[in-house]
């Protein structure tokens, strides 16, 4: 089964930034999605708004 949510480790292994940094995106993300503090983000999520493709990001999780 794959997993579905990203966290910031999975960010900073695609992007190259740093873990707060990766924290930052991940909190624009949720205030984008009008997401609560505790609700997950989604790989999908988080590909539409770097606009990545989703099937190259899922290889490298």
């Amino acid at each position: 089964m794959k997993r579905i949510c990203i966290y910031p480790k999975d960010i900073q292994l695609i992007t190259g930034k740093s873990e707060r940094q990766s924290r930052n995106i991940l909190a624009k993300i949720k205030a984008h999605n009008n997401k609560e503090k505790h609700q997950l983000v989604t790989i999908h999520e988080f590909c539409l708004y770097m606009g990545l493709d989703p099937e190259v990001i899922t290889i490298k999780l």
